[in-house]
C-alpha cells in the first residue's frame, strides 16, 4: 500500500507511494482535469487526490491505497500483484476482464500472462442496473455451457467478447459489459468475494515450500487488507437495498 510520508519536508497530508520517488502532496479542487497514473480515469469526484506537480504524477485516493497482493476469483490459482508498469516490452497489457489494452497500473499473474485493470478488479459481485428489474451477478466469460453461443450486450446492443467478463440475469437471460452496467467505478475497494483466503493448512511436498512461503506473506496481506474494506461490501448492500426501494415507491405512485 501507500504510506504516509514522515519526513521533515512532508505535511501532515502529504504522502509517498512505492510508484513515484517523490512525495505525493494532497490536491483540493483542482483548476484543471487530471488524470490518474494508476487507473487513468479522471479526477471527477469529491474524492481526495495526491500528486506530484514537478512530474505530473497524479493517484486517486482509492489507487493510492490499492493493495499489492490479491486473492481475486477470477484467477483462484495465484495471488495477483500490483504492477505501476506493465511487465511485457510493449509497456501495455489486454485486460482479462474487460478485452480493452491498458497503460496504467495492473493485477498481474507473470506466471499466467494474466493482467486486470484495478477498477475491473474492484468489480461488485453484483449489481443493480436501471435497465433491468433483477440483480446481475458477475460472470468470468461466457455464461452459457455452450462456449460457442454468440451473445450480445442487452444495455448497448454491441457483440460481445466471449471471454470478457459480464454482468448476467440467468433467469432473463439479460447481460451486460462491466462498463455498461458500471458507469462510475470505486477503483481500489475490492469486495470480499473477490478477496477469498486459500486453504492455510501445511503444503505436504517439500519442493512447492518456496511457493508456500510466498503464498502466506501475500496471503497475509490480503487478511489485513480484507478487515479494511468489510466497510464497502455493507456499503454496496446498502445501495441495493435502497434501488430496490426507489423502485418499489415508483411502482406504488405509477398505480396510483
Amino acid at each position: 500500500m501507500g504510506r504516509q510520508n514522515r519526513g521533515t519536508n512532508a505535511g501532515p497530508q502529504d504522502k509517498q507511494h512505492f510508484s513515484h520517488s517523490h512525495i505525493l502532496k494532497l490536491i483540493v479542487n483542482p483548476t484543471e482535469t487530471l488524470n490518474c497514473n494508476a487507473c487513468e480515469k479522471p479526477n471527477n469526484s469529491h474524492t481526495p487526490f495526491y500528486g506530484c506537480n514537478t512530474c505530473q504524477y497524479f493517484l486517486h485516493d482509492n489507487c493510492f491505497n490499492a493493495p499489492r497482493f490479491i486473492n481475486h476469483s477470477s484467477h483462484p490459482s495465484h495471488p495477483l500483484t500490483l504492477h505501476q508498469i506493465p511487465s511485457y516490452s510493449s509497456r501495455s497489457y489486454t485486460c482479462k476482464a474487460c478485452g480493452s489494452a491498458g497503460n496504467g497500473f495492473c493485477f498481474s499473474c507473470a506466471a499466467c500472462e494474466f493482467d486486470i485493470h484495478l477498477q475491473c478488479a474492484s468489480s461488485p459481485s453484483s449489481i443493480l442496473v436501471n435497465n433491468h428489474p433483477h440483480q446481475l451477478e458477475l460472470h468470468f466469460g461466457s455464461p452459457y455451457e455452450d462456449k460457442n453461443i454468440k451473445y450480445n450486450c442487452d444495455m448497448c446492443n454491441v457483440i460481445m467478447n466471449r471471454d470478457d467478463w459480464l454482468y448476467y440475469c440467468a433467469g432473463c437471460d439479460f447481460g451486460s459489459h462491466l462498463h455498461c452496467a458500471i458507469t462510475s467505478p470505486e477503483v481500489g475497494v475490492f469486495p470480499k468475494q473477490h478477496r477469498p483466503i486459500p486453504n492455510s493448512n501445511s503444503n505436504p511436498n517439500p519442493s512447492q515450500n518456496s511457493n508456500s512461503s510466498w503464498n502466506s506473506h501475500a496471503n497475509a496481506a490480503v487478511e489485513m487488507i480484507n478487515s479494511v474494506n468489510d466497510d464497502h461490501d455493507r456499503l454496496i448492500a446498502a445501495q441495493i437495498a435502497a434501488q430496490i426501494d426507489a423502485r418499489g415507491r415508483r411502482a406504488i405512485l405509477d398505480s396510483i
